[in-house]
Order: structure tokens, then C-alpha cells, then sequence
């Protein structure tokens, strides 16, 4: 959502050009060809960001198609992209995220600011709508991965919703909430700027422990859709 500002004496639409010519275009890497993946990056490069998609295989035919149709993007492996990206996205399923880390190599991640998209899914289908963890109640995947990239900057977001209203989703109610959490307010801060260039609106959970309760919102999420096939909501918080 655009705001004046109370006093920079400028409109809403200079305002957004004035935003728009400080944006800085980043370099991103996002780790995974699935659709999340390919959803995300097309969004940072709809966006003008350079983006290099990391996967096991480069020259996969849905990899190859997928960056013909992008612009500026690029496809190379998990290293290559890690490497790339100021900004390294985690966009893999979680039970095969550490070794994604360990194909990058830790040191690619090092002084990064390293968006946390996973969610520790088990393979066991869902039980009554509601979908099961590989985790307990006193830990998160994005705690592990901060743990595993300590010289990183890990900011979970884009966990709570599905790929389809990633990016510059379309709401009659309003703008939905994007709920973040890390340990570095300068990533953070960093990170709630692409939530808010993707149309979103940044809710600041804390640090990384919140991973703790931002992934069970991928449960929550879930339900309507596995019980009553609605896929097509996000979650929203009101304030007065």
C-alpha cells in the first residue's frame, strides 16, 4: 500500500516514482526450479532484478523454458546461484533443504540476506485438513537454517501462503499480511521491502525463533483448501 509521507509534499504517484528511482535492483538467487521457485523469481524479475535460478540440473527442459520466458534471468547450479544472489532465496521442499545448503556451500551464504520460504512438511498426508511437521513445538526449520548459516542473515517469509497469490496478489478486502521474522533488522528491513514490492503488507514477528509459529500458519492455511478446496485466501491483521 503507497502512503504520503506527512512531510515530503508529494503526492502518491510522485511518491512511488520517487521510491521507485531510489530501489536498488539486486542480484537474487533463488534455490529451486519447483513452482515456488519459479513463481518467486519470476516475480523479483518482473520487478527488474537479475535473477539466477539454482538447481540440480541447469539444463533441465522445464528449467530452460522457465528462463526463456523470464527476463533477466539465468539458471546455474545451487553454488552458482548462491553465489550470485546478494539476496539467496530458499525455495526447495524442506525435508531436502540442508542438502541443498550443503550443495551451495555455507560460505556462498556468508554476509547474505537468505529469505527462509520452507516449511518442514512431512511426506505423511494430511490428517483431517491439517497437514503434518517434521518438527516440534520448540523448534523450526528456520531456526536450523540460521544455525547452519551462522555467518548469514536468515529472514523467514513466504511461508503462510500458497504460490498462486505469492506475488502481487489481488485482494477486494484489502492488502493481505506477510508475517517475517529474523535476527538481523537489516535484513529484515531489506526483506520487508520485497514483501512490499510484491504487494504485500510486512508484519515484523521478532527474531528467527518465531520460525517457531510463522510455519504452523502453513497449516492453517492449508485447511480451507484440503477440506473445502479455497485455495484462494491470505491471512490479514487489523489494527486500530
Amino acid at each position: 500500500m503507497e502512503r504520503q509521507s506527512s512531510d515530503s509534499g508529494v503526492g502518491p504517484s510522485k511518491a512511488r516514482k520517487c521510491r521507485g528511482e531510489r530501489e536498488m535492483h539486486m542480484k537474487v538467487g533463488v534455490l529451486g526450479s519447483g513452482i515456488v521457485g519459479q513463481v518467486l523469481g519470476g516475480g523479483f524479475a518482473k520487478h527488474g532484478h537479475q535473477v539466477m535460478m539454482g538447481t540440480r540440473d541447469p539444463k533441465a527442459e522445464s528449467v530452460r523454458n522457465w528462463v526463456a520466458k523470464t527476463t533477466n534471468a539465468s539458471a546455474g547450479t545451487f553454488a552458482e546461484a548462491a553465489q550470485f544472489g546478494d539476496v539467496v532465496v530458499l525455495a526447495v521442499l524442506g525435508r531436502v533443504l540442508e542438502e541443498v545448503i550443503k550443495l551451495a556451500g555455507p560460505a556462498s551464504f556468508k554476509g547474505k540476506t537468505v529469505v527462509d520460504t520452507t516449511n518442514p512438511l512431512a511426506d505423511a498426508p494430511p490428517v483431517n485438513g491439517v497437514l503434518q511437521f517434521t518438527t516440534g513445538p520448540n523448534e523450526s526449520l528456520g531456526e536450523r537454517v540460521q544455525t547452519l548459516l551462522p555467518e548469514a542473515n536468515v529472514v523467514k517469509a513466504f511461508n503462510s501462503v500458497g504460490n498462486a497469490r505469492m506475488v502481487n496478489p489481488q485482494f477486494e478486502q484489502g492488502v493481505p499480511t506477510m508475517f517475517l521474522c529474523g535476527d538481523s533488522a537489516q535484513a529484515k528491513a531489506r526483506v520487508a521491502e520485497i514483501i512490499r514490492q510484491f504487494g504485500w503488507e510486512p508484519f515484523d514477528c521478532g527474531g528467527i525463533i518465531a520460525s517457531r509459529a510463522l510455519e504452523p500458519l502453513c497449516m492453517l492455511w492449508c485447511i480451507p483448501g484440503f477440506l473445502n478446496n479455497q485455495w484462494t485466501h491470505a491471512f490479514k491483521v487489523l489494527t486500530h
